[in-house]
């Protein structure tokens, strides 16, 4: 049009063809052609669509496509398959050729991506959105605030939840593998908010956290982000959340460990998807059923939510994490480096070989903390037992075993702390510590007896009764009568 656009500003000063095609350095019948034309208005063309052969297929074909979105990627039909599957089932039938079949399968891929960039939100079937919500629980006595990851889908109403600490990439990876196990698949597109934990949003560059990334890539599915201060392109979670807290948290939840809400929490979520959806008439539970056949299946093997990170230790053997959150690892590796997993609920110090040396429950929160692995601070002691007096190990126990082990010579010492380390091994530190508060108030202390009432105390229990073992006396019995017949 610009060329067009010339010719006819030249026509208008009064050029002729002959000196506008040399001006332009076009052909002179073009010039002449559009020196003419009168009529520019774009005429909307009605492509004509021809009967083919391949039509009576198509509807096949439609159905292979779809039942393509609940498998693996891997594991889809390309036209090539498609062209030879319709040869080899319908022999003798089928009479199209490769090209057209290949040019069909592209245009309905083609379609399809369309649509599904213009139905932002219009949420089908597969379709899930995340956020992260804020409540307050009592675990172990003691009340505290958490943060709660819920994945609602949209289609059917359905939401799940999980409860964490914080709202780190390592959360959301763990919170969403939790779930895709419960479902037993995996949604196609999920809608995050823009939340430092999985990634950002900069205008239109994504940038995903690492673990994330490889999180999203074993699991097989798409990532948006909502816009900056567009909450309701993701408003069926952000709903979820209140709800989830009004109808879940309310009484203050009371549990030992949090795992123990998470599995109270999907229960929850059964018994409320048997209310009606808002709109639809159906409860969310039938919905959801529906919902189910179009999520993709579990990848093989599961996905270890662990990120590794190389810390410097200081002359502790103690390492920072996030800046404010301290942990034991070994007294050999104080003054160097140490290999940290780094998990949604816990820390895992490795060795030089990959073995786990120490794990910590994970800290979260501003303030300062120091997390201390027992079992290697008791075994630090048992090879330095003069450091017994101002160990930390020391100050946690109760007041009779501090008591008792202060009295006891270096020797004695390093004896009931070997016990400890052993049982601690065997049984964990929590049996290895009520044992050896039982020796201490049956006067017991060695390592020898700490040991053995660790074993009862997993086996029979601390004050259980002993399982009954076979009668040996018929040996007893057998002997006595023969002595009885000896002449």
């Amino acid at each position: 049009m610009n060329q067009i656009d010339q010719i006819k500003e030249l026509q208008r000063q009064g050029y002729g063809p002959g000196e506008i095609a040399s001006r332009l350095r076009i052909d002179r019948k073009t010039v002449r052609t559009y020196m003419k034309r009168e009529d520019f208005n774009e005429s909307l063309e009605a492509h004509t669509t021809w009967p083919s052969k391949l039509d009576r297929w198509k509807p096949l074909i439609d159905e292979w496509l779809a039942e393509d979105q609940r498998m693996r990627f891997k594991q889809r039909h390309t036209a090539k398959r498609i062209h030879q599957r319709l040869c080899g089932e319908h022999a003798g039938e089928y009479d199209c050729s490769y090209p057209l079949v290949q040019r069909y399968v592209k245009a309905k891929k083609v379609a399809q991506r369309q649509m599904d960039g213009f139905l932002e939100l219009v949420w089908a079937p597969g379709e899930a959105q995340a956020d992260f919500g804020e409540a307050e629980v009592m675990e172990a006595g003691v009340r505290k605030t958490i943060k709660y990851l819920t994945l609602s889908f949209p289609y059917s109403n359905a939401g799940f939840t999980q409860v964490f600490e914080g709202e780190t990439a390592e959360c959301v990876a763990q919170g969403l593998q939790d779930i895709f196990g419960y479902l037993g698949g995996v949604p196609r597109r999920i809608v995050f908010d823009n939340a430092t934990g999985v990634g950002r949003k900069i205008q239109q560059h994504v940038a995903l956290n690492q673990l994330f990334l490889r999180f999203k890539c074993h699991y097989g599915f798409s990532v948006s982000f909502c816009n900056p201060n567009a909450g309701h392109e993701k408003g069926n979670v952000e709903n979820k959340i209140g709800y989830t807290r009004r109808n879940f948290f309310v009484p203050l939840p009371v549990v030992d460990r949090l795992v123990d809400l998470n599995m109270q929490l999907f229960k929850k979520a059964l018994q409320d998807h048997a209310r009606k959806h808002y709109k639809k008439g159906q409860t969310i539970a039938a919905l959801f059923a529906e919902e189910q056949t179009a999520l993709s299946p579990l990848p093989a093997r599961p996905f270890n939510v662990e990120r590794y990170e190389r810390l410097r230790t200081d002359g502790y053997g103690k390492f920072c994490l996030d800046g404010k959150h301290w942990y034991s690892s070994a007294p050999e590796y104080a003054s160097g480096e140490v290999t940290v997993g780094i998990k949604a609920r816990e820390i895992v110090v490795y060795g030089p070989d990959g073995e786990v040396r120490g794990e910590h429950r994970r800290i979260y929160g501003e303030e300062r903390s120091d997390s201390i692995d027992w079992h290697t601070s008791i075994a630090a002691l048992m090879h330095k037992p003069s450091a017994w007096q101002n160990s930390h190990f020391r100050a946690a126990t109760s007041p009779s075993v501090r008591q008792a082990l202060d009295a006891l010579p270096r020797d004695r010492l390093r004896d009931v702390l070997k016990g400890l380390v052993q049982s601690s091994e065997r049984f964990g530190f929590e049996v290895a510590l009520a044992s050896l508060e039982e020796a201490v108030s049956v006067a017991r202390l060695d390592s020898y007896s700490v040991h053995a009432v660790a074993a009862r105390h997993v086996y029979d229990g601390l004050y259980g009764i002993p399982a009954a073992g076979p009668d040996l006396g018929v040996y007893d019995r057998a002997f006595i009568g023969e002595k009885e017949h000896t002449p």
